[in-house]
């Protein structure tokens, strides 16, 4: 297997240690390993700065992307000749113009993201615009239900917010139309409807496995989530 650079792209509502359970099993294969910190400030400048990180790389390198992060990596990837693959977990795989309240409502009835969101101010916020938060009452039971109850009562509180507008930004090129790619369904996850995740996955034509988990499968299983990086690392 060749040695690459593996850079991982957290979403929202969490932070780039999502990725720990298995960033010591990619490096010991020999890779090296950047696990980034999604500023989560935008589609486009999200996509902006993983670009300018991914352009720092010498050498081939796979993505993987978990929920946002997998529309923020496939803007940030297109048209970069050193990516390989792409692996997308529980993740976004917007096709162009797409934006990600779309993507979640392509297996039928939309989010109500209303009822489970919590809207606060940002500075320099353009009009309209906010920092989402999922309620801390629920997040628990709608992120991570197969997670021990103390982590998931740190990491509703801990939590990164997304800004409302992205989800209503529609997604540029992504590279999955020219590049090979791996998708992980979590079949327990209650944030991406499972059925559009699938969907995502079939029109990008990505090679795909189903794991019964939550949203958060990185941090729930992580040796699967392992086994199919090092498969897109091995496959392409």
């Amino acid at each position: 297997m060749s040695k690459q650079t593996i850079v991982l792209v957290h979403g929202a509502y969490a932070d780039s240690s999502s990725w720990n359970g298995s960033i010591d099993a990619l490096q010991e294969a020999g890779h090296r390993v950047i696990a980034v910190a999604d500023p989560l400030r935008g589609l486009e400048s999200d996509g902006d700065y993983l670009r300018s990180v991914l352009e720092t790389i010498d050498g081939p390198i796979v993505v993987a992307g978990h929920s946002y992060g997998g529309s923020v990596m496939s803007q940030a990837a297109d048209g970069n000749p050193n990516v390989t693959a792409l692996v997308y977990v529980a993740a976004f795989a917007l096709d162009e113009g797409e934006p990600v309240a779309g993507a979640l409502s392509l297996a039928g009835d939309a989010v109500d993201l209303a009822s489970i969101v919590d809207l606060r101010p940002y500075a320099g916020a353009p009009e309209g615009d906010a920092d989402a938060y999922l309620k801390i009452d629920i997040f628990p039971q709608a992120f991570c239900q197969d997670l021990p109850a103390e982590l998931a009562a740190v990491m509703a509180v801990t939590q990164r917010p997304g800004t409302l507008s992205s989800l209503t930004t529609p997604s540029g090129v992504p590279a999955w139309k020219t590049l090979p790619s791996w998708y992980l369904v979590a079949s327990s996850d209650r944030v991406i409807p499972p059925a559009a995740e699938r969907i995502m996955a079939s029109r990008a034509g990505a090679t795909t496995v189903e794991v019964d988990s939550s949203h958060v499968a990185m941090i729930s299983h992580p040796d699967e989530v392992t086994d199919l990086i090092l498969a897109a690392v091995a496959g392409s």
